[in-house]
Order: C-alpha cells, then structure tokens, then sequence
C-alpha cells in the first residue's frame, strides 16, 4: 500500500494511493498514521477495510494539498555522513558506527510545502534522503530481525541550516529542526512496496539543475544495522521515522559552496517513493 495524508496543515485527513494512480480519502476507516495506527496493527487492518471499502471511499481530487505521510511521530531520527561520497565531500573520515542526531517533529511538513529559510539564515542547504517508518515498539533488537519492524519507507529532504548545526556550539539539531525543513512523502510505501531499500536511485535538483545523484548502495550503514543500532540506545516507537543519510551533491560540498535563496526550487525523488517539489522562501514574522 501507499498512505498519504492530504489537506490543511494540522487539518489532514488519511488516504490511500491506488496502483492505477486515484488517491482514495480513507477517513471512514477512522485512524489517523500515527503511533496507535501503526502499533495496533493498522496497516494489515486498513488492507483487510479497503477490500470492501476502497470503491465507496471517495476520490480525492487531483491538486489536493499532500501533508506529511505519517502524522507526527514521537521522534525523527536521522543518521549523518552515512554515504560514502558524502562523507568525502565533507572532508570527514567514514563512521566507525552510525552518527546520531534528531530533527524536531515541529519541522515536519508536507512534501510540497514551502521550504522557509529561517530568519538569520546564509547557510540553508538540502539533503535527499531514504527514510524509514517504524512499524512496532524495538528495543535491543537485531540486525537479523530489524526488518521486521519497519512499516514502510518515504521520501524526506532533510534541510539543514549549516552555520546553526556547524559553526554554532556544532549542535546539529538546532540546524536541522527549523519549521518546513522535513518535508516528508508524497507517500509511505510499506516494505512489499520496495523489495530493496539498498538500490533505490536517489536525486535532487536546484532550478533544474541535477546537483545529488546517486543510489542508496552507497549507505555506510544499511537499514537492519541502522535500526538495531538505535535500538541499543533507545526504544524506537510505532511511527517514529529515521532518515537513514544523504549522498553527495549537498550545497555544503559544492566549491565554493552553494546555499538556498528565495525563489529556489527544490526538486527531488526517490525511485519508487515519488518525487517532491518545494519553493525557497524567506521568513517573514
């Protein structure tokens, strides 16, 4: 299945993508994506519904505003300098194990929303990147058996002020968690969907410029590592999303640099989780 959430920011409601390309408005089913959705079995719940009920729900129409694909998760998780070219154009040396830190929920928007360059920013930069969905409660989990709670898998940009997460204390969370700048979906594609998350063509593109192109084969660490790993440290919910790293292109690792201005438009994809489209804008209070 493909889950999407579509309308009013704060105000979306759930649906479902049909193979044949009709978004179907779901909220008969009367579950939002959240953490009860996922931890009481939804998606198998919502499969078993739409065998009797997707040809009554209604269609949604096309042009709808999308909203992120999961409602606001306990957590965003995201793993750093975790492709291979990645970390070169950083200038930093590979991961002896995966890098952590979090974006806040409060920057989580939809896949089309305007992208915000915060007040103060010079340094607002993008990253297209895989992330996962967790589908049960894991704590001290294995490698083997990691997939096994994963839900799905979305498209996320993780956008990054680099003088805020850099050259301020390095805190990298206040440079990743400023309002729009987790733009999530267009939709959550469950694991059937995506037969291996490991050779996924991954883009991104600046006024039409190609500037990140690559393959999630270039991952450091893949998914069962990533979501064991984390799990030894702290328990992963239903719901909660982790942005497993972006490869090369990124503004920070252009000579000289390159960094947002408003009017930019961010176009960017993941094959087989659908493509987004975002507008630089500058804050205004």
């Amino acid at each position: 299945m493909k889950l999407i959430r579509f309308g009013a920011y704060e105000q979306e409601k759930p649906g479902v993508l049909l193979p044949d390309g009709t978004m179907i408005d779901v909220s008969a089913f009367g579950e939002d994506y959240n953490e009860k959705f996922f931890a009481t079995d939804g998606l198998n719940r919502l499969a078993d519904w739409l065998t009797t009920n997707a040809d009554a729900s209604p269609v949604v129409e096309e042009g709808v505003r999308l909203g992120s694909c999961v409602a606001r998760p306990s957590k965003i998780i995201c793993i750093g300098l975790n492709y291979a070219k990645h970390a070169a154009e950083s200038g930093a040396e590979p991961p002896k194990e995966p890098v952590i830190f979090f974006k806040s929920t409060t920057a989580l928007c939809g896949p089309n929303d305007r992208v915000i360059i915060p007040r103060n920013s010079v340094k607002t930069d993008w990253e297209v990147e895989l992330a996962v969905v967790i589908g049960r409660r894991a704590s001290y989990i294995t490698e083997a058996e990691a997939l096994d709670y994963v839900a799905g898998y979305a498209l996320h940009n993780d956008y990054s002020e680099r003088e805020f997460q850099l050259e301020r204390s390095g805190q990298w969370v206040k440079g990743k968690s400023n309002d729009t700048f987790a733009p999530l979906g267009p939709y959550l594609a469950t694991k059937d969907e995506v037969p291996d998350p490991h050779n996924l063509r991954l883009w991104l593109s600046i006024n039409g410029q190609t500037l990140q192109d690559s393959n999630t084969s270039d991952m450091i660490f893949y998914i069962p590592k990533i979501v064991s790993y984390l799990s030894q440290f702290m328990t992963l919910l239903p719901g909660d999303v982790i942005s497993t790293g972006t490869p090369a292109g990124v503004g920070l690792g252009l000579k000289p640099p390159v960094y947002l201005k408003p009017g930019d438009v961010v176009e960017l994809g993941i094959e087989g989780l659908g493509e987004q489209r975002q507008v630089a804008e500058a804050w205004k209070p």
